[in-house]
């Protein structure tokens, strides 16, 4: 690799911390910005800035949010909720514009070896808003690997006894993969035709 002056190299240096961004992908994001005018530079720095210090995470539901509670529990139909492990997942399922429900995020998904039991991920308030009696149906839409499947079977035997639905979201998700790389077409008829577990 070819060393660059200091200011370059610790640009290079912050761009490959960000995930999947390897040290060629960092260095173009570097070298893009340095062809930048200063004002768009400061814009990006900008929205870097106000985006840190305005999204906070929804008190209900732990959605990525710039009000509390957030747009979606605001004006949604609480009566069935999705349970996703990250708010990223929320937006996937969003662009299909075909969900009428609300969201609970997990921030994580059990992981015995790594340490990750119930009480580290946002449960806890999950089962709170189940206790108030209006949640007719749980869709959980974890990934469809190791983790996430034992987190929705977990989940499915804290919830079945409550005598409210619990869903699966159907095949067609691939095995292993990520709910936001999933194409739009194949993540909206895992959604419509998910089932009862």
């Amino acid at each position: 690799m070819r060393d660059y002056i200091d200011p370059i190299a610790r640009l290079i240096n912050e761009f490959s911390k960000l995930p999947s961004v390897g040290n060629k992908t960092a260095q173009r994001y570097a070298l893009r910005i340095l062809n930048m005018s200063d004002d768009q530079v400061a814009n990006f720095v900008d929205a870097i800035i106000y985006a840190k210090k305005n999204v906070k995470f929804c008190q209900i539901c732990g959605n990525f949010t710039d009000v509390d509670p957030c747009r979606i529990c605001s004006t949604r139909d609480n009566s069935t909720i999705c349970v996703v492990k990250e708010a990223k997942d929320v937006l996937a399922i969003e662009k299909l514009s075909t969900f009428a429900g609300v969201y609970h995020v997990l921030n994580g998904v059990l992981s015995p070896l790594d340490g990750i039991g119930p009480d580290q991920i946002n449960l806890k308030s999950l089962l709170l808003r189940l206790g108030k009696g209006n949640v007719k149906e749980v869709i959980l839409a974890t990934n469809p690997d190791v983790e996430g499947e034992a987190t929705a079977m977990y989940i499915a035997r804290l919830v079945k006894p409550l005598g409210i639905k619990v869903t699966r979201l159907a095949q067609g998700v691939s095995i292993g993969s990520d709910l936001q790389y999933t194409d739009e077409v194949t993540l909206s008829r895992a959604i419509e035709n998910r089932k009862e577990i």
